[in-house]
């Protein structure tokens, strides 16, 4: 009896999950978590029926999806917690057979999180678990899985173009993944308007606009107050960060990288305008 009413459940988060209010997924995923305790399967168990452990699997999924979409992160990590002990049966063999449900999605967007959250370690441990399962190439080669892989690559390499390329051009994976884009791209603003503060004393207005994908240059002079940047006839002047770096050889580095990341940039740019 418990175990139908899981599955209409169950089908009724999967059909209407993205439609439903957050508040009535979260009361329909508190009923299926009540009938999930009545049948000893809140938690995994190889003596449980693989059936049942793929129905509270499933529900599970369903809650870490409908966290994400509603940008709830510490309830997607919740849920993230609570499914790794039924993805880890499965590894071994247990847990509903062949099918992984949703794990590499929940994995892909757990793997995102971590890297808009700037937790890099945590990232490296759970990509190297991931690669001692399947190999580096296999996981690089998943829709999902490779898709935060190549982003957090590109950022650490400071190929901000890319980056932008990536969420411009419809290359996330599926919906949930685009809840991120704004996070990433308030991210990827900050460190160009860093370099640019390296690499120029000044720079016009509209190149600005362009460089840091603002829509008016209305908005570029709201972002300059924000940093202290200075806006006049047009042009807006960086505060002298140089100076307040060390001298010599390392200065001339880190302006030269920042030199480079600003032209990729803005190459980008003009790019995507010449397009649009």
């Amino acid at each position: 009896m418990a175990d139908r009413e899981l599955a209409t459940l169950l089908a009724r988060l999967k059909s209407s999950s993205a439609a439903l209010p957050y508040p009535e997924t979260t009361a329909l995923l508190s009923r299926a978590k009540l009938l999930l305790l009545q049948l000893n399967a809140l938690t995994p168990s190889p003596t449980s029926p693989p059936a049942l452990l793929a129905l509270a699997r499933d529900i599970y999924e369903q809650g870490a999806l409908a966290s994400i979409r509603n940008r709830d992160a510490p309830g997607f990590t919740r849920y993230v917690a609570q499914l790794r002990p039924f993805y880890e049966l499965q590894r071994h063999g247990g847990g509903g057979g062949r099918d992984d449900g949703e794990r590499n999605k929940i994995t892909g967007l757990y793997l995102l999180l971590l890297l808009t959250q700037g937790l890099y370690g945590e990232f490296h441990s759970e990509l190297e678990a991931l690669a001692g399962e399947g190999g580096l190439d296999e996981v690089e080669g998943d829709r999902y899985l490779g898709y935060p892989i190549r982003l957090e690559r590109w950022l650490m390499e400071g190929s901000y173009d890319r980056v932008w390329k990536a969420m411009k051009r419809g290359e996330v994976p599926c919906e949930e993944f685009g809840v991120f884009s704004e996070i990433l791209t308030s991210q990827i603003r900050s460190e160009i308007a860093s370099s640019s503060e390296r690499a120029y004393p000044s720079l016009p207005l509209a190149s600005t606009k362009s460089l840091l994908f603002l829509d008016s240059e209305g908005a570029v002079v709201e972002f300059a107050r924000t940093r202290g940047w200075a806006v006049r006839d047009g042009t807006i002047y960086f505060p002298d960060a140089a100076g307040a770096s060390a001298a010599g050889e390392t200065a001339d580095k880190e302006k030269e990288l920042s030199l480079m990341v600003v032209e990729n940039t803005l190459g980008y740019a003009r790019q995507l305008e010449t397009i649009v």
